[in-house]
């Protein structure tokens, strides 16, 4: 039975949520979630220092073998994306340093991976997570970043369970080469009716 530790992240500049779940076999369990505040902390430089020493302490607590990580929301505040990205870089940079596989997947497809519906709201997530997980209520993250970086996490596990959908190819000569049965004959190669 294959093992695999993935830690979620939901990053942040205030409050960043994580979440490590394990799977063994078909069946994935949630192992620990929390958050880690930023709130009292100022200097956004020194920010930047305590998330990348918390991601690290987490590496080392859980031993994940991959990084799941949400992307940022593309809004309309640049300074708001900008710090984001910042803080989501530290905890990757956290990541690469152990030389771990990271993924990276946006709000909208966790949502969906987790309720089936891309615009559900965090508080769904949470309760669809708490099933599939089988949580007991009283050890539910009380912030909902947690279970948002649980999400990232779950949505992995999803992704690695999934046979390839869809076909790589190396350029456009490649996938007309590998689908020859899917193209149109010209008309002076079509049957005479």
């Amino acid at each position: 039975m294959t093992e695999k530790i993935i830690l979620g992240i939901d990053p942040g500049t205030a409050v960043m949520g994580y979440g490590v779940i394990r799977v063994a076999g078909q069946r994935a369990t949630m192992e620990v979630s929390g958050v880690i505040d930023l709130r009292k902390i100022n200097d956004p430089y020194l920010k930047l220092g305590h998330i990348f020493e918390r991601v690290t302490s987490i590496i080392t607590s859980y031993l994940p073998d991959e990084v799941a990580i949400e992307s940022p929301f593309y809004g309309k505040n640049v300074q708001s994306m900008l710090k984001l990205g910042r803080a989501q870089g530290v905890a990757i940079a956290a990541a690469i340093q152990r030389d771990i596989p990271i993924h990276e997947y946006a709000p909208l497809k966790i949502k969906m991976a987790i309720t089936g519906n891309g615009s559900a709201s965090k508080e769904q997530v949470a309760g669809m997570l708490r099933r599939l997980l089988n949580i007991p209520e009283g050890d539910m993250p009380h912030f909902l970043d947690a279970t948002d970086a649980l999400g990232a996490a779950y949505c992995h596990y999803l992704q690695m369970n999934r046979p390839e959908s869809q076909a790589h190819f190396r350029g456009w000569k490649d996938f007309v080469n590998r689908n020859q049965q899917r193209i149109c004959k010209p008309p002076s190669e079509s049957p005479k009716v």
